[in-house]
């Protein structure tokens, strides 16, 4: 059966009346009900049937991609016109792979076509994608093959890859220090980037709210917990309920969803320029660049929106009736104590950039490559679960190593509003802090800011699915 079915869609000589009869044969043998039209049920089952692989969720998006009338089925007209169009973008990229313009297309031109979009793979690994795809073992891929691949599958090119193995910022864990999205560029043309970031950005501001009674206690403990004022998760959120009440665990969680639109816009913007002025040659990022380029984005957006980061600390630790609302907080902050408050630890936070997102690119880039070298027998897509596990344990990392410099952050910015508070720099800080409480002092509120991970990557995930799903964004 499989054989019939590449001699009927994969042949060489393809001349419009075949084309058009191969898919009128294929279309009777997809609508199983004879009721006219091929629904994802049938489609999924048919092209199985036949022998025909496709990815996860391939037929729902085939379904989604050429349904003009949204009747969740496909007409034959909507089926061949899908399939033809779908055809024309794969031979485009064929065509830009192919870069000796010999009809085939080798391991070393997938690798430089990725190195060319930004992603650095070794040979061997662009011999592990060529033969996912090399039917006849050849190690090289003809047109034929090509189309085969991928005819059924929604991805039209090996930008694909890229997007499979995009660290994402979706993954909102509550910390903005990681280094942006990457865009492609047909992304960019089409506007498709700013739909991404809107999706990222509203993701970040659902999962921030369901995880803020973490967020909070974290920051209580970085601020109140020592050695002599023990504060355990129970008895943090008990003083919390008992002075504010329920509502009082999502204090300050107003600002921390204001500023992910500022922020995520400053740094997008900001990392485009950077990478244009470090990049050795125009169009390629080596990933030395893209992290000099990121961590630069990181601190310009950093420095835009850090009052921001202030008025939060203060708003989070605020009593009942202290402040009445953001612009109270810095109406008094700018009369009490002027506008250098407003970027009190602003140097710890600055450090604290480089060790989280030179170590959440290092860990992520290390897990994808082991990934790829061990796993990608059959595809370069990983799946979601290992892109969701790489992502929040490069990030926790990163956060784990640049913690103690947040927790002084959060104590600088604190320092001002706590009755008979030291007001002290960022090096005697730490000194006071190892010689009281000793180097476990560094890591106070690590718990509840760990304990939020989980559920802020689900979170953000499923919103982000959901608002992609929203905005049109092609999955």
């Amino acid at each position: 059966m499989y054989q019939a079915a590449r001699k009927l869609f994969f042949t060489d000589c393809r001349c419009a009346d075949d084309a058009s009869k191969a898919y009128d044969d294929l279309f009777r043998k997809l609508d199983t009900n004879a009721d006219g039209k091929v629904d994802v049920s049938e489609l999924k089952a048919g092209l199985a049937a036949l022998g025909i692989k496709t990815g996860n969720g391939a037929a729902q998006k085939i379904i989604s991609s050429g349904d003009k009338d949204n009747d969740e089925g496909l007409d034959f007209d909507e089926f061949s016109k899908y399939l033809k169009e779908h055809e024309k973008k794969l031979l485009l990229t064929f065509k830009s792979l192919d870069k000796n313009n010999d009809g085939c297309v080798d391991f070393l031109e997938i690798k430089q076509s990725l190195a060319d979009l930004g992603l650095k793979i070794s040979q061997e690994e662009a011999q592990k994608i060529l033969q996912s795809i090399d039917v006849d073992g050849t190690m090289t891929l003809d047109w034929n093959e090509w189309r085969e691949h991928f005819l059924f599958n929604p991805a039209t090119n090996l930008q694909e890859i890229i997007r499979y193995w995009k660290h994402s910022t979706v993954l909102d864990i509550g910390d903005s220090l990681s280094i942006p999205d990457e865009f492609t560029e047909e992304e960019k043309t089409t506007g498709m980037w700013w739909k991404q970031l809107s999706a990222g950005a509203m993701a970040g501001a659902v999962s921030r709210t369901g995880t803020a009674p973490l967020d909070r206690m974290k920051v209580f403990m970085q601020v109140h917990s020592s050695k002599t004022n023990k504060i355990s998760l129970v008895s943090g959120f008990k003083q919390m309920l008992k002075e504010g009440g329920l509502m009082s665990l999502w204090r300050g969680n107003g600002i921390n969803v204001l500023k992910i639109a500022p922020e995520t816009a400053i740094k997008f913007m900001a990392y485009e320029q950077f990478k244009k002025l470090l990049s050795s040659e125009p169009g390629k990022v080596q990933t030395h660049e893209r992290f000099m380029a990121g961590s630069l984005a990181g601190a310009t957006a950093q420095t835009a929106i850090y009052p921001m980061e202030v008025m939060k600390t203060r708003l989070t630790l605020r009593k009942t009736g202290q402040y009445s609302g953001m612009f109270d907080c810095a109406k008094q902050i700018l009369k009490k104590e002027g506008v250098k408050a407003f970027y009190k630890g602003y140097v710890p936070n600055l450090l604290g950039i480089i060790p989280y997102a030179g170590i959440d690119l290092a860990v992520y880039e290390s897990l994808k490559n082991l990934w790829l070298s061990r796993y990608s027998k059959d595809s370069a897509n990983p799946g979601i679960l290992v892109l969701l596990g790489c992502g929040t344990l490069s990030s926790t990392c990163g956060q784990l190593m640049s913690y103690p410099l947040a927790l002084i952050r959060t104590r600088m910015q604190a320092q001002a509003s706590l009755e008979g508070s030291e007001q002290l720099p960022m090096n005697l800080m730490v000194k006071k802090i190892l010689k009281k409480e000793g180097f476990f002092g560094l890591y106070r509120g690590i718990l509840p800011n760990f304990m939020k991970v989980i559920p802020a990557v689900s979170i953000s995930y499923v919103v982000y699915e959901n608002m992609k799903d929203s905005l049109g964004i092609q999955k």
